[in-house]
């Protein structure tokens, strides 16, 4: 179990990662999201090791991790796949590491053929492709068999076969009991494969819980009705209140929109009033859409064709000063 508690970056004036708590369980797939300039890099770092917190701690399975002896057999890390030297191929790439840990080199062949690589094995990591040096970093994130994976952005440039894979792959390995981090800006892929969701913004924790419950915490429900009979359920909306719009559906045929309602409650009025539905159904708003709302006032930079009135020419500068101080945190 990864345990991170009151964790804090300091960069200058800017504080990328403001006192975060949470915990990632063994067992299930926990997603890690943010916009852009969140700290999620950093806290990631701070968890390997490669960035000191200013305070608080991160621990696995209750050790910094550099106390843990022969890491690569504890935690497997991708945070940049283009940390390879573009002379070595995909095989030597993986040898070295594996011998520098005291890792049978038959456990190379193993992920090689784990992430599809098996082919293109002996190429110079230099000519692969961004979905290719994806694979080849999740094969050395696996190469110890480790209890615990943290993998930033695990399917950028990968196809959709790719990425099908990847979420095949974590939850698998989140199904043999292992401690599963991963970041991503594809919330809808996110939506498919995790169990729970860490989100912050502007370093600071907005949210730890379970997909479906971020999802029904921060978005409302719609639930919509399509009948034989809609002027007479119209009608006993009305007389119950219930606000509704009229629409058309994708084949023109009129239907009843009904915000803030579930479709327990109005099924329960249909039935009550004797009316025969064609149709009863919830519409939710998506990972992406409650996502956006959540973290809305926690993103850096925000497009627009225009800058308001306040937004004068220091604004710019003052981000991009944010920006810098950041970089560690991209």
């Amino acid at each position: 179990m990864i345990e991170i508690s009151g964790l804090t970056k300091q960069y200058g004036q800017v504080r990328a990662v403001d006192n975060l708590t949470f915990d990632v369980k063994p067992g299930v797939v926990t997603g890690f999201l943010g916009p852009n300039g969140a700290g999620k890099s950093t806290t990631m770092r701070m968890i390997l090791g490669l960035d000191r917190p200013t305070a608080g701690t991160a621990t696995i399975d209750g050790q910094s991790y550099r106390n843990i002896r022969n890491p690569l057999h504890k935690v497997g890390a991708l945070l940049d796949a283009k940390a390879t030297h573009p002379a070595r191929s995909a095989r030597s790439h993986l040898l070295w590491m594996a011998q520098a840990s005291g890792i049978s080199t038959n456990r190379v062949d193993e992920v090689l053929s784990l992430v599809g690589l098996s082919d293109v094995a002996s190429k110079k990591s230099g000519g692969f492709s961004l979905g290719m040096g994806q694979r080849l970093g999740i094969a050395g994130a696996m190469l110890g068999d480790p209890e615990v994976l943290i993998l930033d952005e695990p399917v950028n440039g990968l196809d959709p076969e790719g990425i099908r894979w990847v979420r095949s792959l974590l939850k698998s390995l989140a199904a043999e009991g292992r401690t599963v981090l991963v970041s991503s800006h594809l919330l809808s892929e996110m939506a498919l494969t995790a169990d729970n969701l860490v989100v912050i913004g502007r370093g600071k924790l907005v949210a730890d819980t379970s997909v479906r419950e971020f999802i029904k915490d921060h978005s409302t429900v719609t639930t919509v009705v399509r009948t034989q009979h809609i002027e007479e359920f119209k009608q006993a909306l009305a007389s119950e209140k219930i606000e509704f719009n009229q629409e058309l559906d994708e084949d023109s045929r009129p239907t009843l929109e009904i915000p803030d309602r579930s479709s327990d409650e109005i099924g329960a009025l249909a039935f009550s009033t004797g009316v025969m539905l064609s149709e009863l159904s919830e519409r939710q708003a998506s990972l992406e859409e409650a996502f956006m709302s959540t973290t809305e006032d926690s993103v850096q930079y925000h497009g627009g064709i225009s800058n308001g009135p306040e937004a004068g020419p220091e604004a710019g500068t003052q981000n991009e000063t944010q920006n810098e101080a950041q970089e560690g945190e991209r």
